[in-house]
C-alpha cells in the first residue's frame, strides 16, 4: 500500500469543494475526500447501498467537519474507486480497513448510514485497537427485521423513479408525509451544490454486488454483538421502511455500550438526513465526551 497521494492534509474548504484524492491499497486506486480540523482522531465515514462521494449530506460533513477531520471514500469497484466491488459485507469491511490503514490512520472513529453500519459493525469487532467510537445509523444487525428484503425493496424503487422520473431516494429514505416530502426534496438539491469534479455513478455489476452482499448480511444468523465493546451511538427516523426502525432500537438493546439517539418524528431511513443539525450536535457531543 502506498502513501495518499496529492498531500495528507485536511481541507478547510465545505464539503461541495473538496479535492478528490486517491490512495492504493492493494495495487487499487481509492478515492477519498477530507476536510476538517488536522488534529484529532478521524472519522471515517461508510456510505450506504448504490452511492457515492457525491451522497453524503454536505450539512451532515460540513457540520462533523466543523469540529472533527472527516474522511469519504468509495468502496471497492463503486465510483471512481477500482477493483471488483466485494459481494459480501466482510469483504467489504476488510476493504474499508485496508483504505483506513493506506492512509496512516491507527486509531479512527466510525459512522456507518445503512449499508454503511452493517460494515462498521464487522469492523468495530474485528479491529477493537483501531476503532475507537462508532455511529450507527439506519441500519441494524446481522439477521435483523427485514433486513434481507431490502434489495427487492431497492430494485423496484429504483424501476419506479425510472419510469417517474423521481429519485428513488425519496421514497427510499423518506416518509410521504407533509414534513417528509419536503425534507426529502431540500435533500436531493443539497446532493447537486458541488458542480465540479463529481464523482461516477456506480456500475451495475458493483450495485448487484452490493445487493448480494446485503442479501447475505439479512439472512445470515442472528449476530452476537457482545464482542463490540466501544461505545456506540444509535440513530434513526421511526418509520424506516427499508431497515425497519426495530433494528436500531434492537442494536441499542444489544450493545454492550451503546446509546440511543430517540428515533426522530415523521422521518425515514434518512432520519439523520432530515434532522441533520440536530443529528450533527448529538454526534459530535457522543464523540467528543
Amino acid at each position: 500500500m502506498s502513501a495518499p497521494r496529492n498531500s495528507p492534509s485536511s481541507s478547510r474548504s465545505p464539503y461541495k469543494n473538496a479535492p478528490t484524492r486517491s490512495v492504493s491499497v492493494d495495487g487499487a486506486d481509492f478515492v477519498y475526500r477530507e476536510l476538517g480540523p488536522e488534529e484529532g482522531v478521524p472519522l471515517i465515514l461508510l456510505i450506504h447501498l448504490a452511492e457515492n462521494l457525491d451522497n453524503w449530506d454536505p450539512r451532515v460533513v460540513d457540520g462533523l467537519a466543523a469540529r472533527r477531520r472527516v474522511i469519504t471514500f468509495d468502496n471497492r469497484g463503486v465510483g471512481r474507486s477500482d477493483g471488483t466491488t466485494p459481494d459480501t459485507i466482510e469483504a467489504t469491511a476488510h476493504d474499508a480497513v485496508r483504505f483506513i490503514r493506506a492512509l496512516g490512520c491507527h486509531r479512527v472513529d466510525l459512522l456507518g448510514l445503512s449499508m454503511g453500519g452493517f460494515i462498521a459493525q464487522v469492523v468495530a469487532a474485528e479491529e477493537p485497537r483501531l476503532v475507537r467510537k462508532v455511529i450507527l445509523a439506519g441500519t441494524g444487525p446481522a439477521g435483523g427485521h427485514g433486513i434481507d428484503r431490502v434489495p427487492a425493496l431497492t430494485v423496484r424503487a429504483t424501476v419506479k423513479g425510472t419510469l417517474t422520473r423521481k429519485d428513488p431516494k425519496l421514497s427510499l429514505f423518506f416518509t410521504e408525509t407533509a414534513g417528509g416530502r419536503p425534507a426529502g426534496r431540500a435533500f436531493l438539491r443539497r446532493l447537486k451544490e458541488r458542480t465540479d469534479h463529481r464523482d461516477k455513478d456506480i456500475s451495475l455489476p458493483s450495485f448487484r454486488a452490493q445487493l448480494k452482499a446485503i442479501n447475505g448480511w439479512g439472512r445470515q444468523a442472528s449476530s452476537n454483538l457482545s464482542g463490540i465493546r466501544q461505545p456506540v451511538l444509535a440513530a434513526n427516523g421511526e418509520s424506516d421502511r427499508m431497515v425497519p426502525s426495530q433494528n436500531t432500537l434492537d442494536l441499542a438493546a444489544r450493545l454492550p455500550q451503546s446509546e440511543l439517539v430517540p428515533l426522530y418524528p415523521d422521518a425515514g431511513h434518512g432520519g439523520i438526513l432530515q434532522y441533520h443539525d440536530g443529528f450533527v450536535t448529538t454526534a459530535l457531543e457522543f464523540l467528543e465526551s
